[in-house]
């Protein structure tokens, strides 16, 4: 087997955070001699600081803040690595680190072969120089000669669309206009690691979709490694086939995308339940409690796959013209699927004051985005109204698939779903 293009072995990386000690709250009062000795203490400690080599911290009380802990892995020649994690994780770190921008405090890098990052907006870019300068400016610290820098000069500034702020200085340009022209460089100057941070947000979204094909052609046609982080899963679903989710500053998951997605979105999402507190004034029948059910992700269905929805009825009597239904609406407000359960197919409460009723949904193609479900109880049209609940049991509707596209596919997403529905055993606990 090669080599490995990347490996990391238990690298970290702790930063010295300071704090100023509050006496007697944060609104007491503060004699001059007090700011005086505070101003005095914190020379005192950066001279010392400066004298040990260490780093300097504003502050009376200094903790250690550990942004990467133990983090080790490795990455193929030709691989597209996908790395996931809330704010605070530490992605962009351990980037950094990759980028040589900054030192780890623990552990060892080996990179093979040239790399290129595009972290910030402006990374790398000099503000006084124009985009051509930037260009061939860019070009020599990754070490290409003029020459190889002016073959790829027209596809670069054609992939920027650029053309005619070429000889502007960069100072002028826009956010968007910043990243299309360090995208480009990155993207054409032949690098053997590209490595990409969020910034990639900044642009529009066709400049986006052009982004993610120029760094799959690079990856799957050129063989060249891509390091790739973000907070839109569906590009990382769509460009990798394996991710690392950081959580702490430690790798939780290092698997294919599918199962690191999974996991990062079912951490975060809260369970579709709902449940109604019992009143005095109950005496109607009402929907006690609703569950959506979506196998082990919590809040989180896989596109295709079953899914089961599950209601409790409270009533003091048997509803013999009960009508119960339900919709699932998308984010936009849209109603999406409708399903009745009504009067003579479902009598409820034959022989106890409670019923629960269990719609099937077999294999479930909603698209992709976030769902909740209205309930309402009555009888059939023209009588009573008993219930209507809305906005309950929020869930999210996912799909890992390869070969898809995340987008809207409204071919693959049939609104009329097959569903069955059964009575099943009433809950023996219901929140009260």
């Amino acid at each position: 087997m090669p080599a490995p293009v990347i490996s990391v072995e238990n690298l970290s990386k702790c930063y010295l955070v300071g704090h100023r000690a509050q006496r007697g709250g944060y609104h007491s009062y503060t004699a001059l001699r007090d700011v005086m000795g505070r101003e005095l203490r914190n020379v005192a400690h950066k001279a010392a600081d400066v004298l040990r080599g260490r780093q300097v911290v504003q502050g009376d009380a200094v903790e250690e803040f550990w942004a990467l802990r133990d983090v080790s892995f490795e990455v193929q020649e030709g691989e597209v690595l996908g790395i996931i994690g809330r704010n605070g994780a530490g992605k962009s770190t351990l980037l950094k680190i990759l980028s040589r921008i900054t030192e780890p405090t623990q552990g060892r890098v080996a990179l093979r072969g040239r790399v290129a990052s595009l972290l910030e907006v402006g990374t790398g870019f000099h503000p006084e120089l124009t985009g051509r300068e930037n260009i061939y400016l860019n070009g020599a610290i990754l070490g290409m000669t003029r020459a190889e820098i002016r073959k790829k000069f027209d596809e670069i500034v054609a992939f920027a669309e650029i053309e005619r702020f070429l000889d502007t200085p960069v100072k002028r340009y826009s956010s968007g206009m910043y990243v299309r022209l360090a995208f480009a460089v990155a993207a054409h100057l032949e690098p053997e690691i590209l490595v990409v941070d969020e910034v990639l947000a900044v642009g529009d979204a066709e400049f986006q979709k052009k982004c993610l094909g120029k760094m799959d052609e690079v990856s799957r046609r050129e063989g060249r490694t891509v390091l790739f982080v973000s907070h839109n899963m569906a590009a990382i679903g769509e460009l990798a086939r394996r991710a690392l989710l950081l959580r702490s500053g430690s790798i939780a998951v290092d698997a294919p995308v599918s199962e690191a997605l999974s996991n990062y979105l079912s951490a975060g999402a809260g369970q579709p339940v709902y449940a109604r507190r019992v009143r005095e004034a109950d005496v109607l029948p009402h929907i006690a409690r609703v569950e959506v059910l979506t196998s082990d992700r919590g809040g989180i269905h896989q596109y295709g796959e079953p899914l089961h929805i599950k209601f409790w009825i409270r009533h003091e009597r048997p509803l013999d013209r009960g009508c119960f239904s339900f919709q699932i609406f998308n984010q936009y407000q849209h109603p999406i699927v409708h399903a009745f359960a009504c009067y003579p197919d479902i009598i409820f409460g034959r022989d106890s004051a409670e019923s629960a009723l269990l719609c099937r949904f077999p294999n479930l193609k909603l698209n992709v985005g976030h769902y909740h479900l209205r309930a309402h109880l009555s009888e059939p049209p023209g009588g009573q109204h008993y219930e209507t609940v809305d906005g309950i049991c929020p869930f999210e509707v996912v799909r890992f698939d390869r070969g898809h596209p995340w987008g809207w596919r409204p071919e693959a997403c049939a609104y009329h779903e097959n569903y069955a529905w059964e009575s099943v055993a009433a809950a023996t606990e219901l929140v009260s």
